[in-house]
């Protein structure tokens, strides 16, 4: 709770100077005026007094013959003649021994009121005070005394107006005197407080000065004579010297031999007994002046150089944010409360966040819970054990999967440790070529090695071949030994087949690349199997796109390929189920791709990696070898384009249109897509939208297929 400002807190010095120094005067006045004037009046009462007793003493001597001799009327010229002294004698009159008025000075009637007010005792004069309503009197009784007999009694009264108006005149007197002084010391301290607040307002000025910035200020008064006058110095590499704004007891660093080298406060008291401190000391307010421009100059300085220590780090954390946001790595650094202090431009942009929007936050503002958590115990173990993290993690979802290789290091300072550095480069390519690598030399290995049983083999299996057919014509068409014979013949032949995949695979064939019309070459397979897979009640259908052009292909070993996928497809069905083949542009219009689409049961989530490997099947044993998709793969390959595969197939590949026929409904399926560049450029970078969006996620009501796309470069 504040109290409320009061009016003297509001008045300025000077003012206030001004106002106590007049209340102390007119105090002091108003108690020496009452002293001196009740000392003054009780003085001039005691006067009064005294003198009436000698006048009453006197009238009573001069009335004792007319009272002798009973002359009332020179009694009466004595009394006239003493009432009229004076015009503050109010009366005066003599009584008898009874007491009886025998004359008086009254013009009119004696007030009876006033014989019996004072009675003279004994030889003393008794004085009595009385209230006459409009006054107040001193009434005067003296005794007339012969010897020891007393004659009567003398009464003088006189007027205390008298007293009253010199009373009156000395109070008047005395406060003037005063109200004088206390004006004349009031204008006094007005230039006194001038003189002091003159000085206060310069250094309230340069305070102000201060306050808007400038350090530059001159609040003390110039030097008397400077050190280097006083010292006859001539040292110019002194701090001090031809410096006359600043004392030089409040430099660091003086030349002096005077001086000791020591620094504030100890080198000010060495400085006190310096001659040159003596000469120019001040009062308390020259010294705090002093001291405030000591102050704003030590201030300058140390802004001066708190500047330039900003400028240097401003620079210096310009020229680091810029290596950091050059580098494509993600760097981040965190407090030990693990809240972000400082990111990279590579990191801002993995995260799709601008810098403000991560700095001081945490994991838990950035990640899901789950992720946040576990990130929050993996740097809090590093923060306590002080022990660096390396580690390899894959991150991203289903088609846009990177590798980074994380490094947190706990950053210290001195033997405490104050937060966490992590880095993050990206590794995908590294992981990419390194699996293209292992990929390559192993089917360089197998490569070999079918070529060399291919060749071992083929011979063999050619004479057993030519036999079988010598023999074929010997034997009688419906015995069992023609179907013998012909089982030979039938099983020799896919051994051919075989050991021809082997051939196929285990060297690159020269291609006769030409302009061909893709739909067209699709559309001749369809025809060559659609009525052997009729039999076993599955429909091919197609949707070719009428805008594609003609690409440059080997028309041959490209229905080779659709040849394995529309066999595959139909193992996969066995019976009962669709096949879809279509042929889309893309709409980037620089490649198109070919979808080849079943009904099958699909391919395990587990067995996708391994699709296009050599010698893999998931068909019994003698009914594939393994190589029609890793034949394929190569010749895509070859032509510049890219061959991957989708299971589930997405709902719209499954669409039968209600067919009645069916006696079985549609399983998981299986989506083959074929990429051929328009040019022979090969493959453009960017994504086909239309392929996108199939790896991208399906609606919550399907489940979200798995893609599995070649790890092999061109040409394995």
């Amino acid at each position: 709770m504040t109290r409320p400002p009061r009016l003297l807190d509001r008045l300025k010095f000077q003012d206030k100077i001004n106002l106590g120094t007049a209340i102390i005067v007119i105090f002091f006045g108003v108690l020496v005026s009452i002293g001196v004037s009740r000392v003054s009046v009780d003085a001039i009462i005691e006067e009064n007094r005294d003198r009436g007793t000698s006048m009453a003493k006197n009238l009573a001597l001069r009335a004792l013959d007319p009272m002798l001799g009973q002359d009332f009327l020179r009694l009466k010229t004595l009394v006239d003649e003493v009432a009229g002294l004076s015009p503050y004698i109010a009366y005066a009159f003599v009584q008898d021994r009874q007491g009886d008025v025998v004359v008086h000075s009254f013009k009119t009637d004696f007030p009876v009121e006033l014989r019996e007010a004072n009675a003279a005792r004994g030889r003393e004069v008794r004085v009595q005070l009385l209230d006459a309503g409009s006054m107040r009197i001193y009434d005067f009784a003296a005794p007339v005394i012969i010897g020891t007999d007393s004659f009567g009694t003398v009464r003088l009264g006189i007027s205390q107006v008298r007293v009253q108006s010199a009373k009156s005149q000395i109070m008047v007197t005395i406060f003037g005197i005063t109200a004088a002084v206390a004006v004349a010391a009031i204008l006094l301290s007005t230039l006194f407080a001038r003189g002091i607040t003159r000085r206060l307002d310069i250094l309230r000025e340069s305070a102000e000065e201060v306050v808007r910035g400038n350090l530059d200020v001159q609040t003390a008064p110039p030097l008397s004579r400077d050190c280097w006058e006083v010292m006859n110095c001539s040292n110019q590499d002194c701090p001090a010297y031809r410096d006359d704004r600043h004392r030089c007891w409040f430099l660091a660093g003086t030349l002096c031999p005077h001086c000791a080298d020591v620094a504030l406060p100890e080198k000010l008291r060495t400085c006190r007994s310096c001659k040159v401190f003596m000469e120019n000391q001040g009062d308390e307010i020259q010294a705090l002046a002093e001291t405030f421009d000591i102050m704003a100059l030590t201030l300058n300085a140390y802004i001066d150089e708190l500047k330039q220590t900003h400028s240097d780090l401003e620079r210096q954390r310009q020229l680091m944010q810029t290596i950091l946001d050059v580098t494509p790595d993600l760097v981040s650094l965190q407090d030990a409360e693990l809240r972000y202090i400082a990111v990279n431009k590579a990191f801002c942009t993995y995260f799709h966040r601008n810098e403000k929007d991560i700095l001081g936050r945490t994991d838990f503002d950035l990640f899901g819970e789950g992720q946040a958590d576990a990130n929050y115990h993996e740097d809090r173990q590093i923060l306590m054990s002080g022990v660096p993290l390396s580690k390899q993690i894959l991150t991203g979802r289903k088609g846009d999967k990177r590798w980074f290789h994380i490094l947190k290091v706990p950053v210290r300072s001195g033997e405490r440790i104050i937060g966490l550095l992590l880095t993050a480069r990206d590794i995908t390519v590294i992981k990419q070529y390194q699996e293209r690598l292992i990929h390559s030399q192993k089917m360089h290995d197998l490569g070999k090695m079918a070529g060399g049983v291919a060749h071992e083999i083929n011979t063999p299996l050619g004479i057993i071949l030519g036999y079988a057919q010598l023999l074929l014509e010997d034997a009688a068409p419906d015995g069992q030994l023609h179907k013998d014979l012909k089982t030979i013949e039938r099983q020799t032949k896919v051994c051919r087949r075989i050991v021809a995949d082997l051939l196929g695979f285990s060297r690159s064939a020269q291609s006769a690349m030409e302009p061909m019309d893709l739909n067209t070459s699709i559309q001749e397979v369809v025809d060559l199997v659609a009525q052997i897979f009729r039999q076993e009640r599955v429909v091919v259908e197609t949707d070719f796109d009428p805008t594609v052009p003609p690409i440059v292909g080997d028309a041959a070993r490209l229905k080779q390929v659709w040849m394995n996928l529309l066999s595959n497809a139909f193992d996969a069905i066995g019976s009962d189920g669709h096949i879809q083949v279509g042929t889309k542009l893309c709409s980037h219009r620089r490649r198109v791709v070919v979808s080849v689409a079943d009904t099958g049961a699909g391919i395990a989530g587990g067995d996708l990696p391994q699709v296009f490997d050599p010698f893999f099947t998931t068909k019994p044993v003698g009914e594939g070898t393994g190589l029609g998709l890793s034949v394929s793969f190569g010749i895509v390959a070859d032509h510049g384009g890219k061959i991957s595969v989708t299971s589930p197939a997405p709902v719209e590949y499954l669409d039968t249109g209600g067919d009645k026929n069916e006696t079985k409904p549609p399983g998981p399926g299986t989506v083959f897509f074929v990429e051929l560049p328009l040019t022979k450029e090969g493959l453009p970078d960017e994504e086909c939208p239309e392929v996108a969006v199939i790896r991208g996620e399906l609606p919550t009501a399907a489940p979200s297929p798995e893609v599995r796309e070649p790890q092999g470069a061109q040409g394995d």
